[in-house]
This record gives C-alpha cells, sequence and structure tokens, in this order.
C-alpha cells in the first residue's frame, strides 16, 4: 500500500522555462523603473540599483566561471565523436560554408539599411583633430590566435589608491586553437589516448549537469540583468541615437525574422518548429548578452528540440558560438561603420561597401571571448580608415543594442547546424516536428526525479 500523498500539479506555462523568463523580464523592467525614478544612477545606485545590479552580475560570473572547461572538454569531445562520422570532413566544411554564406547575406541587409536609414548624416560634425587614417592591423588579429599558455589565460593588475587588484581574462580562440590541438593529438595517439577521451567525455557531462543548474535559476538572474540595464540607461539612452539603433533593430528583426525562416523553408522544415525549438535559448542569449553563457543550452536546444545528431551538433555549435555572429559581425558593424562615416560627413566608396562585407565575412572570428561587437567595430573602422572616436560615441546605447545582436547570434549558431544536417540527411526529423512542451529541461527533471524515487525507495 502506497503512502504517497497526490501531488497538484502546477500549470505548464508556471513551470515552462519561456513564460518565466517573459515574467522575469516584466518584473525587471518594473523593479528597474522604481530605481531609476527612486534616484539610483551608475555612479551612485541606490539599494535597490545595487541588488539589481550585484544580481545580474553574479548570474553572469556563474555562467562565465565555467566557459573555459566547457568548451575546451566540449570541443575535445566533439572531436572524438566526429571521427565515428563517415563524413566528418564534409560536415566541417559545409558549416563553415554556411557560416560565411549567412554572414555575407547579413552583412548586406546592414549596408542597404544603413543606406537607407542614413542614421548619421546631417549633423554638422568635424573630424577629431587628431584623427588620421589607420588600417587594420591584421597581425596583431592572427598573431593573437597563439596561445601563450595552456589555458589561454592572461592577467591584468591595476594600482588604484595603492592598492594592486588583479583580474584574470581569457580568449576564448586560444582556448579553442589548443582544444582543437590536444583533440586531434589525441585522435592521432589511438588507444593509448582513450582513457583520456573517456575522462573529457565524463568530465563534459558533469560540466553540463552543472551549467544546467545555472541555467535554471536563469528568470533569477533576468531579473537583475534587465532591472540593471533599465536602471542604469533608461529609455532616454535609446533616444539619444534613436534612428542608429532603430536600424539596427529593423537588421537584426530582418535576418531573425525574414533569413533565417527563409532558409528554413529553403530546406523544407517548418519555421515554427525551428522558432518553438530555438527560442528559449534566444531569450536566454537576449538577457544575458553572452554567446558563450549560453552555449549550453543552444546545444541543448539544437539536439533536444531540432534533432540535430549530438556528435555533429557538439563539434558546430561551441564552433558557432566562437565565430557564427551575425548580430555582433555583420549587422551591427556596416551599419555603424556607415553612420560614423556619414557623422564626420566621410564618403564612402563602392570599395569600402566591399571592404566592409570583408570584414564581416573573414572577420567574425575577432569577435570571441573579447568585447565582442567593439572589437568588430573597431576593426572594421580602422580597415576603412574612419575615426574611432565613433566607437566612443556608439558606446552610449551598445549595451541596448547588444541584446538584440546577442539573440541573433544564437539563433543563428543553432540554425545553421540545423540546415547543414538536413543536407546531409542526419537530421531527426521525427525530433525536429515533435511537439514541444515548453521546457528544454525535461530530460534531466525526469531523470531527477527517477534518482529522487529510488534513493527513497
Amino acid at each position: 500500500m502506497s503512502n504517497t500523498a497526490p501531488s497538484s500539479k502546477l500549470p505548464r506555462w508556471v513551470t515552462s522555462f519561456g513564460p518565466q523568463i517573459i515574467a522575469s523580464l516584466i518584473l525587471g523592467v518594473i523593479l528597474g523603473l522604481i530605481a531609476k525614478y527612486t534616484g539610483s544612477t551608475a555612479d551612485e545606485p541606490n539599494a535597490l540599483g545595487e541588488t539589481l545590479s550585484i544580481i545580474g552580475s553574479s548570474y553572469v560570473s556563474l555562467l562565465r566561471a565555467a566557459v573555459i572547461p566547457l568548451i575546451f572538454f566540449a570541443v575535445v569531445a566533439s572531436i572524438a565523436n566526429l571521427s565515428k562520422v563517415t563524413n566528418a570532413a564534409r560536415l566541417a566544411w559545409q558549416t563553415l560554408l554556411w557560416f560565411a554564406i549567412t554572414a555575407l547575406i547579413s552583412v548586406t541587409i546592414g549596408i542597404l539599411l544603413g543606406l537607407l536609414f542614413q542614421p548619421g548624416a546631417n549633423t554638422g560634425q568635424e573630424l577629431p583633430q587628431d584623427y588620421s587614417g589607420r588600417t587594420g592591423d591584421w597581425l596583431a588579429f592572427i598573431t593573437g590566435l597563439i596561445p601563450e599558455n595552456f589555458l589561454g589565460l592572461a592577467a591584468n593588475t591595476k594600482i588604484v589608491e595603492g592598492a594592486a587588484s588583479t583580474s584574470m581574462s581569457f580568449n576564448v580562440l586560444q582556448i579553442l586553437v589548443i582544444a582543437i590541438a590536444v583533440g586531434v593529438a589525441a585522435l592521432k595517439v589511438g588507444k593509448a589516448a582513450e582513457p583520456f577521451l573517456v575522462f573529457s567525455t565524463s568530465v563534459l557531462a558533469i560540466i553540463q549537469k552543472v551549467l544546467w543548474w545555472i541555467i535554471r535559476i536563469a528568470p533569477i538572474g533576468t531579473v537583475g540583468l534587465i532591472g540593471n540595464a533599465v536602471a542604469t540607461y533608461g529609455w532616454d539612452t535609446i533616444g539619444a541615437l534613436g534612428k542608429f539603433t532603430l536600424a539596427i533593430y529593423v537588421g537584426l528583426a530582418l535576418v531573425l525574422f525574414a533569413l533565417y525562416p527563409t532558409l528554413i523553408r529553403l530546406h523544407g522544415l517548418s519555421i515554427k518548429q525551428y522558432f518553438s525549438g530555438v527560442w528559449p535559448a534566444v531569450e536566454l542569449a537576449f538577457v544575458s548578452r553572452s554567446s558563450i553563457g549560453t552555449l549550453p543550452l543552444t546545444q541543448r536546444v539544437t539536439e533536444r528540440n531540432l534533432g540535430v545528431p549530438s556528435g555533429y551538433a557538439s563539434f558546430a555549435v561551441p564552433l558557432g558560438a566562437t565565430t557564427k555572429m551575425d548580430g555582433c559581425a555583420a549587422i551591427y558593424p556596416a551599419i555603424s561603420a556607415i553612420f560614423v562615416a556619414q557623422f564626420f560627413n566621410i564618403d564612402l566608396s563602392f570599395t569600402d561597401y566591399l571592404l566592409i562585407a570583408m570584414v564581416s565575412v573573414l572577420g567574425s572570428a575577432a569577435t570571441a571571448g573579447t568585447t565582442g561587437a567593439i572589437v568588430m567595430l573597431t576593426l572594421t573602422l580602422s580597415t576603412l580608415g574612419l575615426p574611432l572616436a565613433g566607437v566612443g560615441l556608439l558606446l552610449a546605447v551598445d549595451p541596448i543594442l547588444d541584446m538584440g545582436r546577442t539573440a541573433v547570434n544564437v539563433a543563428g549558431q543553432a540554425l545553421i547546424p540545423t540546415i547543414v544536417a538536413k543536407r546531409e540527411g542526419i537530421l531527426d526529423l521525427d525530433l525536429y516536428n515533435a511537439p514541444r512542451n515548453g521546457n528544454p529541461f525535461a530530460q534531466e527533471e525526469t531523470e531527477e526525479s527517477k534518482d529522487l524515487e529510488t534513493s527513497n525507495a
């Protein structure tokens, strides 16, 4: 006879991840407005503003803490998995090709919108006195790929008021290079490396479990992230560069809601199923402003919602999180470069527009592990010989733009593996077309419930 009391189920909209994020967004905006209009500023936050800031920054710190081991072991394990696929080289080539194709289309959209909106025209600004034409330092970018140490870490020490503080930073591309080298070497070693590959797979499973716990509390982090953004910048920040902000978001919307659905439809897939499958990752990307931080969830929905085989997804999604940036590396630098040129009354030639496209397609990897779109913008302006003072000009609205940019980045990082898998005939169509339950963590929750029942038996 069972003594278990009947359990009352909460409505699905209460327990589903998507509605929880939306509710957190609304609550964050309300709390942010309250903080702002009760005197909270970026320099002197009040109690509510400080609390929102701590919650948001703490959540992002949790995500970033697992980035290095996640990328390293994910790439090593993915290379091992690719060895089991007969067309591994073709899959890798197709992935890179579609990265480039979508980047080229996206940057073209950005250029056309820049010419249509004329966001920086008629400002009457003069060139900065210290301005001189500069060219992009591609050599520095290439040498930056070479790891300085095994972990790709760097230490920066600052002395403020006689006290020294040291902060650690990491270069995601360098970690990627190290992981690829280790993974390929392990495969070449053969049988002697099998224990290492098994260990890597085991560690990756543990890291992903920890990250699932972190992502599951994303609604709490969302309240802090959005609330702090509203309290710090408010709605008036958008107005200062309104036309520019509008042009960026129109471009992002065209990529997300026109280009991506077109590609999905051309490959004979359901647009509705794509968006319902990828949306949890897009929501988290919007509030966290981190493709790397969203990586575990992006890979999860790509495999379990969109039906991409795990062996291929574990290679393509981490690669996309560091190099596939249609928002940060295509739409944003294209419109921004045109804005800066118009702002300082500099004429751009057809060759300049070709250079913008080239930098977008070839230089998107420069955004990885750094300050994102700002690095890409600096590279674009330098290549065109435009005033770098324009970078500082656009920083005022960057946090607002970064939310939309990152959401588009993540949507694209899930899109490319999906269409490549479909083209190669390895996409699980039954899984892709299956009904969504609104919870990308359902399997883990089921497993944990079974474990709990077993332990209580």
